[in-house]
């Protein structure tokens, strides 16, 4: 067996994998990103192609390397089709938009990491994780190419997405590190690279439409005017949907589609839930979707990502030069997530768990009679300026819907105390149980207000 020595080892060359590994190369430790992917299919990863938060990057890989695969900077506004209502609303959404070609970018990140100093082991599939007697992480096992290799690292940095082999493998026993984890809290989800022959006229909106269950929608991102990212997406707790003839029988009904040619397939599951409570254990950090990095209301999740590896690598450079590897000095990483993008989305969850628990036609009555501004607000803040006079003028153009009204003001309060209580986030693990229990004391206001099944 071939055994490799590095600082770090990162498990996939995802957004949050190439960014802990160009932040620990430009910083003079060695790090080497295992791929289970070849060379050529690298960076090729099911994704919407719309990116929130393109505005700037950490520096590790700038911004300016990954501008050749934004192909549409003039998106600003969200469609929101309502066919239940016979309705269209056009929303704001707040900070810099952009639709990339995700191959492309992938292939640009993997790229810039590579410059950075970052090797690149391809055809790697990590198969076990090692620790030692006290239950620190000290590498992984994989095959490369078919041989069995052995990756020794000081840190693994888990970027190997949605539900990770790592961690059904890590003994998590003598760490906070969130283990409340299930398959009912992500999403399956399916997006195809479709050619129109002629211009769409909403190439500068994101467009979403409702699934005929409240658990799914379906979206329209526009690389440019004539190639559209169309896919859906549905909650793995509820009946699964046929993903690709669902597609397709909305294509088909669509007239800006008529004579298409489908270039790009590609699926994937994707976190739909909130932040993991803690993402550290000692030798070990997970990020990206391997730590539920993603707005659960939209599914994005690329510059949180982004962020998150920088975090994280730079929490364990910290250890390292101090020479230790517990989790106490990992923990600054979970602050710093927590802080920038956690708790909103920790916020965003509690629509998503209203979303699960009311009527999709009810629901998308409810949609169509909010303001522009308080709806963009919900879903990408956390929380709104909806009160109880609004609520009123809301209540009036909504008559026979006001009782779901009166849950959608009830919801937006526990989810600003769900908000209040993350600025309160622990500064080490020894405070994680508290402020845990607190938490859940909300989440359970959370379920009886929105009549939802528990989702933790």
């Amino acid at each position: 067996m071939t055994t490799h020595e590095f600082d770090f080892v990162v498990v996939g060359a995802g957004t949050s994998g190439c960014y802990a590994a160009a932040t620990a190369a430009k910083a003079g430790y060695d790090a080497v990103v295992v791929e289970r992917k070849d060379a050529e299919q690298a960076g090729h990863i099911a994704c919407g192609d719309a990116l929130k938060g393109a505005a700037n990057f950490p520096d590790a890989i700038p911004k300016t390397e990954l501008e050749p695969a934004f192909t549409n900077t003039g998106v600003d506004h969200g469609r929101f089709e309502i066919p239940q209502e016979d309705t269209v609303l056009e929303i704001p959404i707040p900070g810099e938009l952009a639709v990339i070609d995700r191959w492309k970018y992938g292939r640009r990140i993997i790229e810039s990491a590579d410059e950075a100093g970052v090797e690149f082991h391809y055809d790697t599939v990590v198969q076990d994780v090692e620790q030692d007697r006290s239950g620190r992480v000290t590498g992984v096992t994989a095959t490369r190419q078919g041989d069995a290799v052995t990756y020794d690292a000081e840190f693994v940095v888990d970027a190997a997405g949605s539900l990770s082999l790592l961690q059904d493998k890590v003994d998590f026993s003598e760490s906070t590190f969130d283990t409340n984890v299930d398959y009912s809290q992500f999403c399956s989800a399916y997006r195809e690279i479709v050619e129109v022959p002629e211009p769409v006229e909403w190439d500068d909106a994101l467009v979403f439409k409702p699934t005929e269950r409240a658990a799914g929608y379906l979206w329209y991102f526009p690389r440019t005017d004539t190639e559209i990212n169309a896919g859906l997406g549905f909650q793995m707790n509820e009946e699964p949907m046929h993903l690709v003839e669902d597609l397709k029988h909305d294509l088909r009904n669509r007239s800006e589609f008529q004579g298409a040619e489908v270039t790009d397939k590609l699926g994937a599951a994707l976190p739909t839930r909130r932040p993991y409570d803690s993402a550290t254990h000692p030798g070990y950090l997970a990020v990206g979707d391997a730590a539920g990095h993603v707005n659960p209301t939209t599914g994005g999740g690329i510059a949180g990502a982004a962020y998150a590896g920088m975090y994280a690598a730079e929490a364990a450079i910290d250890a390292l030069e101090d020479g230790v590897h517990d989790e106490a000095a990992l923990w600054s990483y979970n602050e710093r997530v927590m802080d920038h993008f956690g708790a909103r989305y920790a916020a965003l969850d509690v629509y998503n768990v209203l979303s699960t628990a009311v009527d999709v036609d009810d629901l998308m009555s409810l949609l169509a009679a909010l303001p522009g501004k308080q709806l963009s607000e919900a879903l990408y803040a956390g929380t709104s300026s909806f009160g109880v006079g609004l609520a009123a003028k809301v209540a009036a153009k909504s008559f026979g819907h006001w009782g779901q009204i009166y849950k959608m003001y009830q919801t937006k309060r526990v989810a600003d105390r769900l908000l209040d209580h993350y600025e309160s986030y622990p500064s080490s693990p020894d405070g994680l149980a508290r402020w845990q229990s607190r938490r859940d004391d909300i989440m359970d206001d959370v379920y009886e207000v929105t009549g939802a099944d528990a989702k933790y």
